[in-house]
């Protein structure tokens, strides 16, 4: 078989609720292999069940993915708004021989598979009209069923699975289209994912059992048959399936929990993928090293201090404009106050050295406590010690040398430094009522690093309001 001109894979959620982190994983990996190879990456919304398909979590499934950075090619495809040309194949299956209408009524299906069952054998329905002279057709409803082989085995070659082998015995013959002239969702995919030209099917290992199937249908077709990539499902910490118990779920969650998208996309690439001894890369990178033969058959477990470690190192990593952007995003999936303008000035100012230290947003919010407190601030009762009689007074002596000074970490450090001398303490003695006068805290970043971000005017503004 010659390999595919582009390669094409597709992301099709059922919109019945939000985007699982699992299912955020396997879109990963499709748009991953390939935007990786050049090719492309389509999504699909498989709405086809009515009762339970909604618009809004269509509308928490996009969201998702664009939080994620997940860019999809085209247009969005709704299978339901494609259901005729799903029935027409089923149509072209009865022209071709591959199928046929089956006029059995439920009660003689179910008495046929009860005999079958008190019989000891396997109790696949063979329908009776299989073979039936298109003369004998009653003038009744009927539904289409697809021929499938009786004898043998179907194989499904699968690049995580391996080989994967089903007795063709213990399938029987699928129901294409229903007597209300609906398709079913197995030849529905099937179609679409030809229609779209699928080359690489990259799903959970829970659609393994519909591969046999499905495959069936390409080749009742004579259709080309997709590369099948069945991979594991996230497990929680304690190897079972991950559920709510475990904690978030939905990937929406984990950005109002403040994780960044690019440190998510790293650990889920990760999750079930190894290459080597990759563990923090880009996702340029990852479309570089990706590939199926990396995935693992063994179900991956969710390890919420590994996913915080590599957020952090992405943090840590990030554009600072880029940073603030998505921390502002943050806050409104969180429900939080947004930053003012003077705010979002002094945090981008800051962020070199909070981003260093943080793993999630809320972290990088607690640091960053000291550039968003109002005037006066009030320090907490351990804070507050320092700020005695003594101190206050030194800090009186310190507020008109820094009037003058450049603000520049060279300039400051030599007149701290000189004032502590001047009052018989080290430099400690002196940070701490300077934490106090500035954040109201006794741990904070570097008091340097405090006074430049927020500036001369506001820092001596604090100091003043401490010393009195």
């Amino acid at each position: 078989m010659s390999a595919p001109a582009q390669v094409v894979t597709r992301f099709a959620p059922s919109p019945t609720g939000y985007l699982h982190i699992g299912g955020g994983r396997t879109a990963l990996f499709n748009w991953l292999y390939a935007r990786g190879r050049g090719g492309k990456f389509l999504l699909r919304i498989e709405d086809t069940d009515r009762e339970r398909s909604t618009p809004e979590a269509t509308a928490a499934i996009l969201r998702g993915l664009t939080w994620l950075g997940l860019d999809w090619d085209g247009d969005v495809v709704s299978q339901f708004e494609r259901r005729g040309r799903h029935a027409e194949v089923a149509h072209q299956m009865l022209t071709r021989g591959t199928a046929y209408k089956c006029f059995s009524t439920q009660e003689e299906i179910a008495t046929f598979r009860a005999a079958e069952e008190a019989a000891g054998r396997y109790p696949v329905f063979l329908s009776p009209w299989r073979d039936a002279d298109a003369a004998t057709h009653p003038d009744a409803p009927y539904v289409i069923r697809m021929k499938a082989p009786r004898t043998g085995e179907t194989v499904i070659d699968d690049m995580v699975q391996g080989r994967v082998v089903i007795q063709n015995a213990t399938l029987d013959d699928m129901i294409v289209l229903r007597s209300d002239g609906t398709p079913v969702y197995m030849l529905a995919v099937v179609v679409d994912d030809h229609d779209m030209g699928v080359t690489h099917v990259i799903r959970g290992d829970d659609h393994l059992n519909n591969a046999a199937r499905q495959q069936m249908v390409y080749d009742a077709m004579g259709w080309q048959v997709p590369v099948w990539a069945h991979i594991p499902l996230i497990h929680g910490p304690d190897g079972k399936k991950l559920s709510k118990r475990h904690g978030a779920t939905g990937v929406e969650e984990y950005q109002a929990m403040g994780y960044p998208a690019a440190g998510m996309r790293n650990y889920l690439t990760r999750l079930g993928w190894a290459q080597g001894d990759a563990e923090i890369f880009t996702s340029a990178e990852a479309m570089k090293m990706f590939d199926l033969s990396g995935i693992g058959r063994a179900p991956a477990r969710l390890d919420f201090k590994k996913l915080e470690h590599t957020c952090g190192q992405h943090m840590a990593m990030a554009d600072d404009a880029a940073l603030l952007h998505e921390l502002q995003a943050y806050l409104e999936a969180a429900g939080r106050p947004a930053l003012t303008g003077p705010q979002a000035g002094r945090m981008e100012l800051a962020l070199p050295f909070l981003k260093k230290s943080a793993k999630t947003f809320p972290e990088l919010m607690e640091k960053a406590a000291f550039l968003l407190v109002e005037r006066p601030v009030a320090p907490e009762a351990r804070a507050a010690e320092a700020l005695d009689t003594v101190s206050r007074g030194i800090l009186k002596t310190l507020t008109p040398r820094l009037q003058t000074a450049s603000w520049t970490k060279e300039a400051l450090e030599p007149i701290l430094t000189a004032v502590a001398a001047e009052n018989g303490i080290g430099f400690g003695a002196l940070a701490a009522p300077l934490r106090a006068a500035i954040a109201g805290r006794t741990v904070t970043p570097s008091v340097y690093d405090m006074m430049l971000a927020i500036g001369r005017e506001e820092t001596v503004a604090r100091l003043t309001d401490a010393a009195n």
